[in-house]
């Protein structure tokens, strides 16, 4: 029987949100709301808005609401960038860090809570498997 390719998004986007809510206590503890945590998880490796927008797959508008947000909470802060100086970079403060560091973690846990019903072997397939369908893209 052939595979439902819209059965597997809905699974997966399900999976996904239950994680997400699961975490929602120690998001709401660290001052964070889920789309806030991506833009902060995001940052290290995408410092720059649009570069944000790209990566999170969101409006320019959005990651800019989101970066004011974050800069009010002392999360973020915008540095000029000295290679192009109508460029803003963004960079994580020290709160900033560990509030990433803390909520990354508890999305850790939680994923591995239920990453742990599978055995090693499938865990591997399944990285393995999503390495590829994000390699397709």
């Amino acid at each position: 029987m052939p595979v439902d390719a819209a059965q597997l998004w809905t699974l997966n986007h399900r999976l996904l949100t239950v994680v997400l809510d699961a975490c929602s206590g120690e998001f709401g503890a660290l001052g964070l709301d889920p789309k806030e945590f991506f833009v902060l998880a995001e940052v290290p490796a995408s410092p720059y808005p649009a570069e944000l927008a790209t990566a999170l797959v969101i409006p320019k508008a959005s990651v800019t609401v989101y970066v004011r947000n974050l800069v009010a909470k002392g999360f973020m802060r915008r540095e000029i960038d000295d290679a192009d100086l109508r460029r803003h970079r963004l960079v994580l403060t020290s709160d900033g860090e560990a509030a990433r560091t803390r909520a990354l973690a508890a999305l850790a846990a939680e994923f591995d809570r239920r990453l742990a019903k599978i055995a090693p072997g499938d865990r591997a397939e399944l990285q393995r498997i999503l390495l590829e369908l994000l390699g397709s893209a």
